[in-house]
């Protein structure tokens, strides 16, 4: 269980600047990036959530496939951060919550969970899915939810990628429509349609 609120644990990682993980240059990362952005079943979407954008390295490969992205952190550094990455994105905002007690308005057809699970109780990963659940079903049938988590252990966070990905599944309740898993992390999508886009596109070869 984590002790600290969240700007607490992630403000003092962000004070060292915009990439305390290293993203920048890492090909690892922008491999995992390029990988969720190809998972995504359609082109673009009306309106994107993702909490825990960090700095924002995905947020703004996210800004060019939907017409409207909301990119939260629970570190006002980050958020910082973020925005001065989405500058160029005027349908994109960054701005301070922590999922699940917080959750914004409106409607979004897509939610982007990037390594972000693992920081919370199984109970709030719990809450959090019901969260996407019930703006899923009110977002209409191409809602979707991506997660994309690391997948080996770290120091003071017992609960893996594959177990918070469990948890997801099992509390969203609708069709996951594809899977990614290579030996460091694992992608997952679910959907209200559980279509592939070679069927949406009526292919047959």
């Amino acid at each position: 269980m984590i002790a600290k609120a969240p700007q607490n644990l992630f403000d003092p990682l962000f004070a060292r600047g915009p990439d305390p993980w290293h993203f920048e240059g890492s090909w690892y990362e922008a491999r995992k990036r390029d990988l969720l952005l190809a998972s995504l079943p359609r082109p673009r979407y009306a309106s994107v959530f993702e909490p825990g954008c960090a700095g924002g390295f995905v947020s703004e490969q996210l800004a060019q496939r939907c017409d409207r992205l909301l990119a939260w952190d629970g570190s006002r550094r980050a958020v910082a951060y973020a925005a001065d990455r989405l500058k160029p994105h005027a349908h994109a905002e960054a701005a301070h919550g922590w999922v699940p007690d917080q959750w914004p308005d409106g409607h979004f057809d897509l939610i982007v969970l990037g390594e972000l699970l693992y920081y919370l109780t199984e109970r709030d990963i719990e809450r959090l899915a019901q969260r996407c659940r019930t703006t899923l079903l009110a977002s209409g049938p191409e809602a979707t939810v991506l997660a994309c988590h690391w997948l080996h252990p770290f120091e003071g966070f017992p609960l893996g990628g594959a177990r918070v990905h469990a948890i997801l599944h099992e509390q969203l309740q609708i069709p996951r429509v594809a899977q990614w898993h290579d030996a460091d992390f694992g992608l997952e999508l679910w959907s209200a349609d559980p279509q592939s886009t070679a069927q949406r596109e009526g292919r047959r070869d």
